[in-house]
């Protein structure tokens, strides 16, 4: 797939002014910049229900020999957020991380630091989403000390900072400003914590960006 002239003409007709923004991709280096018009593009195709994904018996066969993913999305877990379909893309190209609440822990960013040294994918995309549960549930957290059962509490907690930073105002506004919050805190928690991340950004080898993906108009607005 390429960003060509009709995906150009479908984002414009949708009003879909991420693609046509080209101060957040003149910041990055050459490739980690094709590979977000190329996202960008398959979710526009995505949104126009035009999805351009071909059979994928070939493709099938052809990854069987190796992978090589042009993008990272560090996403959440949440069954209506199916990335590659989100972004109108076959398998092989999107290396996926997924938990609920679309932060990192040890274990994301070992898969992270994998599909960068190993993979040399070249763009981190941090994607939350509209109407999360694992944002919901952490703004009640800090909002009335409400807690989850189990190990659901270790989710509320990851994103409850986010949540703290985020001015409460009515609860609805608050868990918006709280998952657009979450998407900026694991970006910056992706540079801090991992030195290979820190190492490709420094060597313009690798971008990160991030966006919320709408689950009613199915968009994706860039927000980092």
């Amino acid at each position: 797939m390429r960003y060509g002239r009709r995906e150009f003409l479908t984002a414009a007709a949708l009003g879909f002014t991420a693609l046509a923004t080209p101060a957040r991709t003149l910041a990055m280096p050459a490739r980690a910049a094709h590979s977000l018009r190329e996202l960008l593009a398959g979710n526009a195709r995505f949104v126009a229900d035009r999805a351009a994904c071909p059979p994928l018996t070939a493709r099938r066969l052809e990854l069987a020999r190796g992978q090589e993913p042009f993008a990272i999305i560090v996403s959440c877990s949440d069954s209506r957020v199916p990335v590659e379909t989100i972004f109108d893309q076959p398998p092989g190209n999107i290396f996926g991380v997924r938990v609920a609440g679309n932060f990192v822990d040890e274990h994301g960013l070992g898969s992270i630091e994998y599909a960068i040294a190993a993979l040399h994918a070249s763009l981190i995309f941090v994607l939350g989403h509209t109407a999360c549960g694992a944002v919901k549930a952490a703004v009640e957290y800090v909002e009335k000390g409400t807690k989850q059962p189990g190990h659901i509490q270790s989710l509320v907690e990851a994103i409850a900072p986010a949540a703290r930073a985020s001015e409460p105002g009515d609860t609805r506004g608050w868990i918006a400003r709280a998952t657009e919050g979450n998407v900026h805190d694991t970006i910056a928690a992706l540079a801090r914590r991992s030195t290979i991340v820190a190492t490709g950004l420094r060597d313009e080898k690798l971008a990160i960006a991030g966006g919320v993906y709408d689950l009613h108009s199915g968009r994706v607005e860039i927000v980092a």
